[in-house]
C-alpha cells in the first residue's frame, strides 16, 4: 500500500514542484513504484512530466467533481505515473462545496490505486482552502520545502496550526515526513543562518539534504523534464537523488 506524501506550503515560489517532479523521478530511479497527483491548478509538476495539461483528459478535476475513472486519468511516463491537471481544478473548490464527504474526495479517489505504488505525492497549491485540506487529508505525512530566504518561517506557524486541525477533526495519523531546505547558497550567510533557524523549529525533522541552487533545476521544467534526464550530472539531480535515498531509508526503519 502506497505511501501518500503531500508537499505543502501556502507560500509560492519555495520549491514545491520542483521537489515534487525531481523527488518522485529519484525515488522511480531507485525501483520505487511512485504516483504523482498534480493537485495545483498552475499545473507546473503536469507540464513538468512533459504530459500536455490542455489535452489530458480525464485530469485530476474530472476525478474529483465527476467521478471519473481514477485508472483512466493516470499518464504514465518515463519517470512516473501522473494524475494530470489544468486550470478547470480552480472551480473544483466551488464544486465540491455541496458533495458529501468534500474533505475526503482525494483520499477515497486515491484509496482505489494505491495498492499500485509505494508512494503517492501529492504538490499542493500554495495556499491553505479546499484543495490543500483534500490533501491533507488524503496523506499519511506532510513534506514541508522551505527556501533559505529571508522571510522563510513567515506563514509556516499557520500551516502547522491548519494541520494540527487536521489531525484533531479531520486525518488523526497525518504525520510530519520531514522539511527539506531549498535554494541553498552555501557561500551565503543568510542560507546558512535560514538553515540554522528552520533546524531549530523542527528538530529532527529537517533533511541532512539540501536542495541547492542550480541553474538546471530552472531549466529542466521547460524541457518537460526531471533534472536527472534533463543533466544526471548536475548539482540539482545529485542533491535529489540523496533526497530519495534519505526518503528511502527513513520509511525503512
Amino acid at each position: 500500500m502506497a505511501k501518500t506524501i503531500a508537499i505543502v506550503n501556502q507560500k509560492g515560489g519555495v520549491g514545491k514542484t520542483t521537489t515534487c517532479v525531481n523527488l518522485a523521478a529519484a525515488l522511480k530511479a531507485l525501483g520505487s513504484r511512485v504516483l504523482v497527483c498534480d493537485f495545483d491548478p498552475q499545473a507546473n509538476t503536469t507540464s513538468g512530466f512533459g504530459v500536455d495539461k490542455v489535452t489530458a483528459s480525464p485530469n485530476i478535476y474530472d476525478v474529483l467533481v465527476n467521478d471519473a475513472d481514477i485508472t483512466k486519468a493516470i499518464v504514465h511516463t518515463d519517470y512516473a505515473d501522473v494524475l494530470p491537471t489544468n486550470k478547470a481544478l480552480t472551480g473544483a473548490t466551488v464544486e465540491m462545496i455541496a458533495m458529501d464527504r468534500r474533505e475526503y474526495r482525494l483520499k477515497d479517489a486515491l484509496s482505489k490505486v494505491a495498492g499500485d505504488y509505494d508512494y503517492i505525492f501529492i504538490d499542493c497549491p500554495p495556499s491553505l482552502e479546499l484543495l490543500t485540506l483534500n490533501a491533507l487529508c488524503a496523506a499519511d505525512s506532510i513534506l514541508v520545502p522551505v527556501q533559505c530566504e529571508y522571510y522563510a518561517l513567515e506563514g509556516l506557524s499557520d500551516l502547522l496550526s491548519t494541520v494540527r486541525i487536521v489531525k484533531r477533526a479531520l486525518n488523526p495519523d497525518i504525520t510530519m515526513e520531514g522539511v527539506v531546505l531549498t535554494m541553498y547558497d552555501g557561500r551565503t550567510n543568510l542560507s546558512l543562518q535560514v538553515a540554522e533557524e528552520v533546524k531549530r523549529h523542527f528538530p529532527g525533522q529537517v533533511y541532512a539534504t539540501v536542495i541547492p541552487r542550480n541553474v538546471r533545476l530552472s531549466e529542466a521544467p521547460s524541457h518537460g523534464l526531471p533534472v536527472s534526464a534533463y543533466d544526471s550530472f548536475s548539482r540539482g539531480a545529485e542533491a535529489y537523488a540523496a533526497l530519495a535515498q534519505e526518503v528511502l531509508d527513513q520509511n525503512r526503519t
